[in-house]
């Protein structure tokens, strides 16, 4: 009996995810893939690229490709605040990305058991989310950052 115990207090896996705003709706990104946060600066836009590829900026040297996701999920044009963030972020084939957000919320721990990988919605954003976390009385959708990145290349 005590084995049984045992098995069924082992604790699941929590990530860290930081919350962003994107209109009025909120999204998780996993903490894992963030390597910095940044104000919003000048972006140099380059010719010939889709429209949610906003452009390049230089990050301490190194040009760093920087996206809108509001525009890729087809949630409209940006509109820069003072609260307006670039998450770069650290990818393995890509190297750095930036994405744009509206806000930058907080930093939060979910657990599997938190998030609902099986809510789906016929949102056209449905293909970057890949669950929906629950956070007290908030739901925050994970983003897939592999389907959000796949065009990016630096």
């Amino acid at each position: 009996m005590s084995e049984v115990k045992a098995l069924d207090t082992v604790e699941e896996e929590r990530i860290q995810y930081i919350v962003v705003k994107i209109g009025d709706e909120q999204y998780g990104l996993d903490i894992s893939y963030i390597d910095n946060i940044v104000r919003m600066q000048k972006i140099t836009r380059v010719p010939k690229t889709p429209m949610h590829y906003r452009g390049i900026i230089n990050l301490r040297g190194e040009v760093v490709p920087v996206m809108s996701v509001r525009n890729k999920m087809g949630l409209g044009e940006d509109e820069i605040t003072d609260k307006s963030r670039i998450l770069i972020l650290r990818l393995e084939l890509q190297g750095l990305v930036g994405i744009l957000v509206d806000e930058v919320k907080e930093v939060i721990t979910l657990g599997e058991s938190e998030i609902d990988r099986s809510a789906k919605s016929s949102k056209k954003t449905d293909t970057y989310i890949n669950g929906i976390g629950k956070n007290g009385d908030d739901l925050i959708s994970i983003f897939e950052i592999s389907a959000i990145i796949d065009e990016v290349e630096a």
